[in-house]
């Protein structure tokens, strides 16, 4: 039996030895499509290619490609554990042609591949075409020798593909797998379609159209060929098994799952562990992609997907979070194909357990707030839609956990009304989106870029430099010229302007010419990656496309930038250094007077982490070690140590930066992929000092630092203070925190001083203890009753223990009046307790103060009042309840 593995490794090896340039994975967060959530097909990765904003990189390519399906438009999620072959993730096993062949050698390798190669019988497979494509009808004939009954032609849009209303389109071939007569269905096509006897594992796209607004069609000049197989389904067909589930990935997974569990994959529980086994995937790979749970956008739908596993987990009885503990096992089985599984196994742990304790409180808390909900709710009642989607959006209640928890009640849950809110919910998030920017805007930067090539950066090496302008930007749209105040977006051929990306803010300076021009530049973008966008206001004089001008940053605020930008790296390695290998980058803004550095950490850092980290960087800084850059590929750069950013796309060519030593090993102290600009040495930082540590989410902290001038500046301020705060304490700076500590000292003493006065003065002066008045015998119980003006509520039990210690079988009651509010105490003795309940004497006295409550034990009880005037009814009120 070929592993699934074998299979995927099998797939790429027959289309590269065939011509295909292999093509890895893309990060699951698509980066050139920001209608989509996440990948959800293997073609999304070149989808600019399909449609001609870009150039491939090779004529023909292949691909086993991550694919997520949990939200927007494609959601396979709550489908999954009840049926055969719905996953949220998933892998596409797909071919590519870009203009480079069609039809019958896409046909060609799908037959040779799946008969010659994996030995699929022949009998066995089914191929649909379009109803009106006899090109593909006669090609499969030809190539495969399939009689006409087994190539169906389909009429529907089910094989007819677009990647929109308009664009690139054409008609598809499906290939399926009939898995006997012994399992009900029907072949694609007849009335019997929707059984599970014959199942799709192929779809051979035909892309040959371009279809306008109105719908008219029209040939492309290079048609191409994108296909996609379901790695899972045709693991299932070559394993022998006709459930996806069943093939051997998910079995490890499956196994894993119930030894942890101790419940076996049977009958109800079955539908668990398979939810389990999936959800670890989808959730493993979005974290090791750089997703992290939120409670908007990818990280709302990760967390519900974290969340849907969790409640399984809980289901199948685990006392413990179990999540986390099968991470060993994927990695594991996919680990040597996705290598950011091993690179992200410590983050995807963590967060995996963090979440699963936090949720396993989320279920005990909306159990009991829909119990409260339902309390009064009666067999046949139905609990409204909007309670039910406040339970689920606001504490993390999921809808059939709902469902599940009421049914047993015979109480329904209004679904109507609660897809009506969840639709406005998903309004409000559609409208909140903040892509990438309109389509519009997104169209000129890949005609300028199709039409110019990329900008050449020379800022690397000068912040000064000519270049021809190649367009202008006004409006969204291209102008050929602009003038005095003008607001205009200026593309050079090259420019040493740095585009904002990374992190790293964009350049300002100036752009000129000899005749005049003097255009203010704000801001440097970088739309698609790889066009230096200048933002100027035209402050005298005119340019137009063609001109040459010279272009000048500001070198001053460049080297600020620089400096923050550089000693962002160093922080980076401290952090891993002293806090573990766990921690990665999560974000970063590098701007010139100051930068901060969100990175994942379950906690907030020590002061004695926060010193440490200060101290190693700044000693990386005093060494003074060169700052080098190399160009190299990805994978050798990773080879090499560099870190990377999980869910970042790097070319083919990638900058490595190097900074400092690590000791005597030989190695450098930081070593990562990074295209920004950088100091020549560590120690043109000058000096580092970290100013804040806070939270930006769960999982994630921030630092907030400063270098050079601004760390100078920041630390003269404070010694500025200090002195300010001496010469008040009539000391020197060294000395000021002795001397605050002598005065916190000595104002406890003072306090504790004034507190015993006051302590003498509301018991009437009377010292050694003694009770101000006499206590009294009520039905042969001693009780001792006190009204003390002034006296500090937290001194009320002090007196009392010392009132039990005197009674020694008693009740003791005291009311401290302090601005006409009443504070009151009561305590019992151990041996009456059974009869006298603290709590009880005190709320009979709030209440007699005009309050309500009070709380404590049995021997000693505390509250208090609005009502200070009513300090004698208060203790009447107890002796009322001692009398009986």
């Amino acid at each position: 039996m070929q592993s699934t593995n074998d299979i995927r490794r099998s797939f790429l090896d027959y289309f590269g030895s065939n011509g295909h340039a292999p093509v890895q994975s893309a990060p699951l967060v698509p980066y050139n499509d920001p209608t989509l959530m996440f990948i959800n097909a293997g073609m999304v990765p070149f989808k600019n290619v399909f449609t001609g904003l870009e150039t491939p990189i090779a004529p023909r390519a292949t691909s086993s490609q991550k694919c997520v399906r949990a939200g927007g438009k494609h959601n396979d999620l709550d489908n999954v554990g009840y049926t055969a072959r719905h996953h949220t993730f998933f892998e596409m096993l797909g071919n590519f042609s870009f203009g480079d062949y069609f039809k019958e050698e896409a046909i060609t390798h799908a037959w040779n591949l799946l008969t010659k190669e994996w030995g699929l019988a022949p009998e066995k497979l089914t191929a649909t075409v379009y109803h009106t494509d006899d090109e593909a009808f006669d090609l499969w004939r030809k190539i495969a020798g399939l009689p006409e009954d087994r190539i169906i032609r389909i009429a529907t849009n089910d094989n007819f593909w677009s990647m929109g209303d308009t664009g690139p389109c054409g008609p598809c071939s499906e290939v399926f797998y009939d898995h006997g007569d012994h399992i009900p269905g029907g072949p694609p096509g007849s009335p019997d379609e929707d059984g599970d006897r014959f199942i799709e594992i192929w779809n051979l796209v035909f892309m040959q159209f371009e279809q306008d607004a109105d719908g008219h069609r029209t040939d492309l000049p290079k048609p191409s060929i994108d296909t996609g197989m379901g790695l899972e389904r045709v693991a299932a067909v070559m394993q022998g098994v006709h459930d996806n589930y069943d093939t051997d990935t998910f079995k490890a997974l499956i196994a894993a799952s119930e030894s942890l569990t101790g419940v076996a994959a049977v009958g109800d529980k079955q539908a668990s562990h398979r939810v389990i086994a999936d959800h670890l995937r989808s959730t493993s790979f979005l974290l090791a992609d750089g997703v992290l749970p939120s409670n908007e956008g990818r990280g709302y739908v990760l967390r519900r997907i974290m969340r849907r596993a969790m409640r399984h987990a809980h289901l199948l009885g685990a006392q413990d979070p179990l999540m986390h503990r099968l991470v060993p096992e994927l990695v594991t089985e996919m680990g040597q194909a996705y290598p950011e599984l091993q690179r992200g196994q410590a983050l995807i742990t963590e967060v995996l357990e963090r979440e699963e304790t936090q949720f396993r409180r989320t279920l005990d808390n909306g159990l009991r707030l829909l119990d409260d909900a339902t309390g009064a709710m009666s067999s046949g009642d139905q609990l409204d839609g909007e309670t039910a989607f406040k339970l689920y959006d606001t504490y993390g209640f999921p809808y059939d956990l709902t469902e599940d928890a009421l049914r047993v009640r015979d109480i329904g849950v209004d679904r109507a009304g609660f897809d009506a809110a969840m639709d406005r919910q998903k309004a409000a998030a559609r409208a909140a989106w903040k892509g990438s920017g309109d389509a519009a805007s997104t169209e000129v930067w890949f005609d300028i870029a199709e039409r110019e090539g990329s900008t050449e950066f020379t800022g690397y090496a000068s912040t000064s430099g000519e270049g021809t302008v190649v367009a202008l930007v006004k409006d969204g749209g291209e102008v050929q010229s602009a003038k005095t105040g003008d607001e205009i977006i200026i593309l050079t051929n090259q420019s040493p302007f740095y585009g904002e990306s990374g992190g790293q803010a964009g350049d300002t300076g100036v752009i000129s010419t000899p005749e005049g021009l003097k255009a203010a530049v704000s801001d440097t973008g970088k739309p698609l990656g790889r066009l230096h966008t200048h933002q100027a206001t035209i402050e005298a004089g005119s340019i137009a496309v063609g001109d040459t001008v010279h272009l000048d940053v500001d070198s001053a605020r460049r080297d600020r930038i620089r400096a923050n930008h550089s000693a962002t790296h160093l922080v980076h390695a401290a952090l891993r250094n002293r806090l573990g290998d766990h921690v990665t980058q999560k974000g970063s803004l590098v701007a010139e007077d100051r930068f901060r550095f969100d990175f994942s950490h379950p906690k907030p850092m020590s002061d004695e982490d926060i010193a440490l980290i200060e101290a190693e960087v700044n000693a990386e800084i005093r060494a003074n070690e060169e700052v080098s850059t190399r160009l190299m590929s990805p994978d050798d750069a990773i080879e090499a140590g560099a870190m990377a950013l999980f869910g970042e796309k790097y070319g083919d060519e990638v900058r490595v930066l190097s900074m400092g030593q690590a000791g005597d090993t030989g190695r450098n102290y930081s070593v990562e992929l990074c295209g920004g600009t950088h100091v020549k040495a560590t120690g043109d930082i000058g000096v580092f000092r970290i100013v804040s540590e806070s939270a930006v989410s769960s999982g994630v902290r921030r630092i907030e630092a400063l270098t050079g001038e601004n760390a100078r500046r920041w630390l003269v301020e404070r010694e500025d203070t200090l002195k300010t705060v001496a010469g008040a304490l009539k000391t020197s700076p060294d000395e000021v925190a002795e001397r605050v500590a002598a005065l916190v000292s000595e104002r406890k003493a003072l306090e504790k001083e004034l507190a015993d006065a006051r302590k003498q003065l509301a018991l009437g002066g009377n010292g050694g203890g003694a009770a101000p008045t006499a206590d009294e015998d009520i039905g042969g119980i001693k009780f001792s009753g006190q009204v003390l003006e002034g006296l500090n509520p937290k001194e009320l039990r002090g007196l009392l223990d010392d009132a039990k210690t005197r009674l020694g079988s008693g009740i003791a009651a005291a009311v401290a009046v302090n601005d006409g509010r009443a504070a009151f105490a009561a305590a019992v003795t151990d041996d009456l307790t059974e009869r006298f309940d603290a709590v009880t004497l005190v709320k009979a006295g709030v209440e007699a103060l005009g309050g309500k409550g009070g709380g404590g034990r049995a021997d000693m009880a505390q509250g208090g009042g609005p009502d200070g005037a009513k300090a004698d009814d208060a203790l009447a009120a107890v002796r009322a309840i001692i009398a009986g």
